[in-house]
């Protein structure tokens, strides 16, 4: 059985998508995209369907990500049964998830709670600013996805 992962953003364009296509390279690069399996949505559904936003595809490339085979999507309640992990950007999508998860199913967690010392407990969202704001998202992204595999292995003994 694979160990699924969720990462969850508002619209999944920017912040998830990097989360996803980060974890990916992690998986990649370790030979573990067999034993985990990685997605990504939106709490709302302003970009069903869309593939990521082009200067989070321009910033991930800069770093060897390729984002460009993503596609919006929004989170659904058998997503909480489906994935073992939920990882939310920020706050408000931790709140939004909260209130949709059913009675039973995976409870979301904030992302950064895995990216140790650096301080920060949200992935800010770079679609309103500029080409700093998205290598930030990056750098934030990455951390906490070098924690998160980390606890994934210790949990599951790979």
């Amino acid at each position: 059985m694979k160990i699924k992962v969720l990462f969850v953003c508002m619209g999944n364009i920017c912040r998830s998508p990097a989360a996803q296509g980060m974890f990916e390279h992690l998986l990649a690069e370790q030979g573990l995209e067999h034993i985990i399996e990685v997605d990504s949505a939106g709490t709302h559904a302003y970009h069903v369907g869309e593939v990521p936003d082009a200067r989070m595809q321009a910033a991930a490339a800069r770093r060897g990500l390729d984002l460009s085979g993503q596609r919006a999507r929004r989170v659904a309640s058998e997503d909480f049964a489906l994935y073992h992990y939920i990882l939310a950007m920020d706050h408000s999508n931790l709140a939004e998830l909260q209130e949709r998860m059913p009675d039973e199913g995976t409870p979301p967690v904030l992302f950064m709670s895995y990216a140790g010392a650096v301080g920060m407990d949200e992935v800010p969202d770079p679609y309103y600013g500029g080409e700093t704001g998205f290598e930030r998202v990056l750098d934030l992204v990455e951390e906490a996805a070098n924690g998160l595999l980390q606890s994934i292995r210790r949990q599951h003994s790979i």
